[in-house]
């Protein structure tokens, strides 16, 4: 039997996307041209690979059973397959998309497109707002590069931590926490708060740990980024918790005081996320290597 390597790619995406339509959308081809594929994979195998369970399909337990072999074995051919070639930085044409965290972007991103420019002129990045939902893009090609605090867990995504940075509380330098010595638990929690949540979620990890000191807080209002949250803050008596680096910019730019929570908290992580297949891309490894310095030197280590 002839093996055709476009099958594996094809079995690769259908396994990660659970649908013949993602798929498709992965490798850039047709849907009918996918579902021809995973007829013929259906043929070699001899098995159905997905089955439709209402309006999803569901893998099979061989599907599920090589699953992980069939990445790895599509990793070593196109490990095989991909030329070895130098990077031209001086002659390179390309276009990456990065989905950070508006914090992220706000504090590293300036530095990162200012070291890009020096070193390949013809690069252009294109930063995207965060979705509000989870989203296949990186898995899909149609994101590069992710930063922001949350670890992915897809196995088929990388995930680097590039720093981390304590959580701190900004107020507006006329509010009463700036008279105040040092601010209590108590005080803190009976002060209304404005909170960063791109789903308009009313509580986070910092109502966790005030209910385990028997305390609760009233969050008046949500923001989908920090800088509507901060300007919240500096318009109002507002509190406004979070990560200290991002506070870098918020104290010259909009005149807010920082100060310490009482709260003992896990500092906020910040991770740099790819898909696998670029793990031996040169550009892409160029690129990751201009926004962990970034990352890191805008402000992600305490």
């Amino acid at each position: 039997m002839q093996l055709d390597l476009n099958l594996l790619a094809a079995l690769d995406a259908l396994l990660e996307e659970g649908s013949v339509a993602g798929a498709a959308a992965r490798l850039h081809v047709t849907a009918p041209a996918m579902s021809r594929s995973l007829g013929r994979i259906r043929h070699t195998t001899g098995d159905q690979i997905l089955v439709r369970t209402g309006r999803t399909m569901t893998p099979t337990p061989y599907a599920i059973a090589v699953r992980a072999q069939v990445h790895e074995l599509l990793h070593q051919v196109q490990g095989v397959l991909a030329p070895s070639r130098e990077l031209d930085l001086a002659t390179l044409e390309r276009t990456f998309t990065l989905r950070w965290h508006d914090s992220l972007v706000a504090m590293s991103g300036p530095a990162l497109l200012a070291a890009a420019r020096e070193a390949a002129p013809g690069v252009r990045l294109r930063f995207v707002a965060e979705s509000s939902t989870d989203t296949p893009e990186l898995r899909r090609g149609q994101v590069d590069l992710e930063a922001n605090a949350n670890r992915p867990g897809a196995p088929d995504i990388r995930a680097e931590n590039v720093g981390e940075t304590p959580l701190v509380m900004a107020v507006r330098s006329a509010h009463p926490f700036t008279r105040v010595k040092a601010v209590t638990a108590q005080q803190y929690a009976a002060a209304e708060h404005v909170t960063v949540s791109r789903r308009g979620n009313l509580s986070n990890a910092l109502d966790d740990a005030l209910a385990r000191l028997g305390l609760t807080r009233r969050v008046v209002a949500t923001a989908p980024t920090e800088a509507a949250a901060l300007a919240f803050a500096r318009d109002s008596d507002l509190v406004i918790s979070v990560p200290r680096a991002t506070t870098r910019s918020a104290v010259t730019d909009l005149g807010l005081v920082v100060l310490p929570l009482p709260l003992e908290l896990p500092s906020a992580p910040v991770y740099l996320s790819w898909h696998q297949r670029y793990d031996t891309d040169p550009g892409h490894a160029w690129l990751r290597g201009l926004a962990r310095i970034a990352l890191t030197v805008g402000g992600a280590p305490s």
